[in-house]
């Protein structure tokens, strides 16, 4: 198949259903890699799977589970990297993003905002967009001359939300409980939208209209919001029963999402009415990965005792199958060339494929 990305590094966060199939039926091990450390996502691009853990680390590996290379980082790494013309980026908590080559790891470039960095870097062209831990802002960097273009301070202090770039404008949430528009070019302020509730998670934009959660953690609320990407006038909102770190998925007329309050969720892209719930065991701060009229998301956290990875029929609702790991799965799923791939809190990727394939464990 061709090459593209997946995942976090779309700069859009628009996932649209890609030419892939995953087996309805329960999917076997093909193989897993004990990596030591909190897995925390996964991204895949031209046959190489990169894996970020809470150790700082980024890993490589081919498709049939061979370690290619590994790279540490000073600080935890809590998001997704960017792949893009063999270079793959990414963020860490020692306030750094790292430009690593593809194929063998070593560091091409580095880019210091001496704050750390918990949100997934979105490239643009010859620009990074990404978010600051701890003061609230976004940066805009050269990928060439590693310098820093602009930065945008919002209202709040740890941006966890990371940006989507849509047609000359960075869209972005702030725990100060704004969405903002930001000119790519110029770092200018186009908009905002005050939810009145922290946004951590990250917003999908589609067909013109923005989509996120939010959350008010000493309320124990969560909200899904629609919103005019061009004026930022409210479209329309649907309430959850907790707190929405996840990040939507947007496919043909519906938005799927989850919550803290163990619900997946189904939306009618439109209005906004509900179509399905569906109850998993625990958290879902999962994002949902939507493929084949199935969705795959994660359930748990290490609040509850959950640790399962579910398949959902994405037109009812009704789970077709579930995987249980050792650990809570707050990672997304990424499904690729019929492959499932799996990061768990137990330290494990796991490739998953319904062929029946013996299980093929490997150690760091």
């Amino acid at each position: 198949m061709p090459d593209r990305t997946v995942r976090m590094y779309n700069p859009t966060h628009r996932f649209d259903t890609p030419a892939e199939t995953f087996p309805a039926s329960d999917p076997t091990v093909q193989w897993s890699y004990d990596l030591d450390a909190r897995i925390q996502e996964i991204a895949v691009w031209n046959g190489q799977v990169y894996v970020t853990g809470v150790d700082g680390s980024i890993t490589a590996f081919d498709t049939t589970g061979d370690l290619q290379w590994q790279f540490k980082t000073d600080g935890a790494i809590r998001s997704s990297p960017a792949v893009v013309d063999r270079t793959v980026y990414v963020g860490s908590r020692d306030g750094r993003v790292y430009g690593l080559d593809t194929a063998s790891g070593v560091q091409r470039n580095r880019f210091d905002i001496y704050r750390g960095i918990s949100a997934s870097p979105a490239v643009v062209d010859d620009t990074i967009f990404v978010a600051g831990t701890g003061h609230g802002c976004i940066y805009a960097l050269d990928t060439a001359s590693e310098a820093e273009r602009w930065r945008f301070e919002t209202d709040g202090g740890a941006v966890n939300s990371s940006p989507a770039v849509v047609d000359g404008t960075v869209y972005i949430g702030d725990p100060d409980g704004y969405i903002y528009a930001v000119d790519a070019a110029r770092g200018t302020e186009i908009w905002r939208f005050e939810t009145n509730m922290a946004v951590n998670s990250s917003p999908t934009v589609v067909d013109g209209i923005l989509y996120v959660g939010s959350e008010n953690p000493i309320e124990g609320e969560g909200h899904i919001y629609a919103v005019d990407s061009s004026t930022g006038t409210e479209r329309w909102c649907f309430e959850t029963g907790d707190q929405v770190y996840s990040s939507p998925a947007v496919v043909n007329d519906t938005v799927y999402i989850g919550s803290c309050d163990t619900y997946v969720y189904a939306l009618d892209k439109q209005k906004g009415t509900e179509r399905w719930r569906f109850e998993t065991g625990g958290s879902v701060c999962s994002s949902p990965a939507v493929v084949d009229e199935t969705v795959f998301v994660g359930s748990g956290s290490p609040f509850d005792n959950e640790t399962h990875v579910y398949a959902i029929d994405a037109a009812t609702g009704t789970e077709q199958w579930r995987f249980e790991t050792n650990g809570s799965v707050v990672s997304s799923p990424v499904v690729f060339d019929r492959t499932l791939y799996i990061g768990s809190d137990d330290g494990t990727l796991y490739a998953l494929d319904g062929t029946g394939m013996e299980l093929s464990k490997r150690t760091a």
